[in-house]
């Protein structure tokens, strides 16, 4: 499908549709071009009315991703040209990526492993002009909160540590934002266990952190065993490049989650995530893409590659026989757009680099266009959403008188 061109005029990997790799594959060697342009159309939408364009990246990306295999894509969104405003470009990258080492290695070398691993593509994301990096959740360690032992608590640390350390140095030198999703500890606070994204500014600053706000309790996903429901409500942080909120994996299931970051001034919402195909891969191409699409905003996609397996089997109460993993985490990264395009999602099995540009001024065009928030009716949806909290609450249901008369 689309594929990134280089200077010299070379191609890159192909990508697939929004994780549907082997759905690409059969479209586009069985149909006709002209209705698999159409099939296409659907599935990837349309930018201003038109397929997303690909961006030249210069050689020194292309080679980092040809020496250190990793997959590579990068598309632009556009925006109408306006009369009062110049156009608002800002160059967006998510990375994801497998574990280094397996998850027997002693912990500090499966954490330097992770950082090795992800030094040449962050310095492929700079080396291509990103303003903004996302990388995804838990990055610096195996997602082990499967197994609800104790033991992997030692991969958590402060807001300011090693990982933080570590990204500064290259934000600064790539005059670069990035968003670096940890397990954090809370040093002041009894130091107890938070999933966290850092904010790390373009200059090597510390922004500002957020918590997850939804925590998972289905099937291998324990999390709660190692950490709550995060207290930092929906913060938007007010960046060089625009303003970004994160919306940490779970998240992503509950709409009024997506919609506060949008009330809040969102332009681009990254959805750093760890899942499995057995579990959400379904939902994965439809949930980030519909919040795009009512928010307003762009949403960055990014799950990690790969199949973790642990040194002792676990099981999660669901009658399901013990297992050493969690399953597939099918990667497939993406960009949605106020407009309902997407990009083409990086690899299902490869580690991967994906770059968009993206017109900010797309924002607005779509509020003015389709007025959700003209529209909405959040003082109903308050009133609502104020007497479901209380324990008298009575669903506004109107049955049919008939029903009752039946039934006697």
């Amino acid at each position: 499908m689309d594929k990134i061109i280089s200077e010299n005029g070379d191609t890159a990997a192909e990508g697939s549709i929004c994780g549907y790799d082997s759905l690409h594959q059969l479209l586009s060697a069985n149909l006709k071009p002209e209705l698999y342009q159409e099939v296409n159309r659907l599935l990837l939408g349309r930018n201003c009315g038109r397929s997303l364009e690909q961006i030249v990246l210069p050689e020194s990306a292309i080679s980092l991703s040809s020496k250190h295999d990793f997959d590579l894509q990068a598309v632009s969104f556009s925006a109408d040209k306006e009369q009062m405003r110049n156009p608002r470009v800002v160059r967006v990258g998510l990375i994801q990526n497998s574990i280094a080492l397996p998850t027997t290695a002693p912990f500090s070398d499966q954490t330097r492993g992770i950082f090795d691993k992800l030094k040449p593509m962050i310095d492929a994301a700079g080396v291509a002009g990103v303003n903004i990096l996302c990388l995804q959740e838990a990055w610096t360690m195996p997602f082990a909160f499967c197994t609800r032992e104790r033991r992997w608590c030692e991969f958590a640390e402060p807001v300011d540590g090693e990982s933080t350390k570590f990204l500064q140095e290259l934000a600064k030198k790539y005059n670069m934002v990035i968003v670096s999703p940890i397990l954090e500890r809370d040093i002041d606070h009894g130091e107890v266990l938070w999933n966290t994204a850092v904010i790390i500014g373009n200059n090597g600053n510390i922004i500002g952190k957020h918590r997850k706000n939804h925590i998972p309790r289905v099937g291998d996903f324990n999390e709660s065993t190692y950490y709550m429901e995060g207290d930092t409500g929906h913060p938007v942080f007010e960046t060089v490049f625009g303003k970004i909120a994160v919306n940490i994996c779970y998240g992503r299931h509950h709409p009024l989650n997506w919609l506060a970051f949008g009330l809040n001034g969102a332009e681009i919402v990254f959805n750093p995530s760890a899942t499995v195909g057995g579990l959400s891969e379904p939902m994965w191409p439809i949930e980030a893409r519909n919040a795009a699409i009512a928010n307003s905003y762009f949403v960055g996609s990014i799950n990690r590659v790969g199949t973790e397996v642990f040194p002792n089997p676990f099981t999660s109460g669901d009658g399901k026989p013990q297992h050493n993993d969690f399953g597939h985490f099918y990667g497939s990264s993406h960009f949605s757009a106020p407009d309902a395009s997407c990009t083409p999602s990086l690899s299902r099995y490869k580690d991967g680099l994906l770059i968009s540009d993206m017109d900010l001024n797309l924002c607005r065009q779509y509020k003015d266009k389709w007025g959700f928030r003209m529209t909405a009716r959040y003082e109903v949806y308050a009133d609502l959403l104020a007497k479901y909290i209380k324990p008298d609450f009575k669903p506004q249901v109107v049955s049919d008188p008939l029903l009752h008369k039946n039934s006697s």
